[in-house]
């Protein structure tokens, strides 16, 4: 598929999810230790917590879960007895959990001031129109491709309603390559730190410590995904 066409079906996904993801809500009590959310790009239901991680201004490590994917999910399935995404584990609280309604609930109460966006809590909003929005990225996101697995994890400067940001996801999830998501949505008080290690305010913005890079723009990014992880 073209790259306009790429684009194109990303924004389209932002806007029948009405933007959710794109601006930092009320914020509480902050975690010592980055949250870890077992998940894969596609899912609907796996949306839903980026989107809350993206409000609340979290950062998370991600294990992308493609389905065929040889690391992640047999992995969740001998720690959590099933494969269902999402997946949470909270190292802060002790918390483990599935059900993707139950872990933005968990979210706000413990990382916000309790009261979950309309998108979030709404039915129509939060469950229907998550699952239309992925219609227009069907495939992408969803099925593992043989890749090499990175000596240390990479980072993502992202926030859920980037369009450009969703096709670096898209390709991370699909070669199954774990990385630490740094949310930045408008609002997020960590933009600042961001604009003064990469120079601006853009995202993605993939750190790889791996070849000692960092870049901007999602089809560099997304090139360089392909020509040094994927077999």
């Amino acid at each position: 598929m073209s790259r306009a066409l790429q684009l194109t079906g990303s924004f389209a996904t932002t806007i029948l999810r009405g933007g959710s993801g794109m601006q930092v809500g009320a914020l509480g009590k902050r975690p010592e230790q980055p949250l870890t959310v077992y998940e894969f790009e596609n899912c609907p239901f796996c949306r839903k917590v980026r989107e809350a991680l993206s409000v609340l201004d979290l950062e998370a490590d991600i294990l992308p879960c493609p389905k065929g994917g040889p690391r992640f999910r047999p992995e969740l399935r001998e720690r959590g007895g099933k494969e269902q995404f999402p997946y949470l584990v909270d190292p802060n609280t002790g918390t483990e959990m599935y059900e993707s309604d139950a872990i933005v609930r968990y979210l706000f109460d413990h990382y916000g001031d309790g009261r979950i966006p309309l998108a979030l809590s709404v039915p129509f909003a939060r469950d229907l129109s998550s699952a239309l929005s992925g219609l227009t990225r069907v495939g992408y996101g969803s099925h593992y491709r043989r890749a090499r697995q990175p000596e240390e994890p990479l980072e993502l400067y992202s926030f859920e309603a980037s369009p450009f940001a969703r096709l670096v996801r898209e390709c991370l999830c699909t070669l199954e390559l774990p990385y630490r998501l740094h949310n930045v949505a408008k609002g997020s008080p960590r933009r600042e730190a961001f604009v003064a290690r990469s120079g601006r305010m853009m995202v993605p913005y993939l750190v790889d410590p791996n070849a000692g890079c960092e870049m901007f723009e999602s089809a560099d990014i997304v090139r360089h995904l392909e020509e040094r992880y994927a077999l």
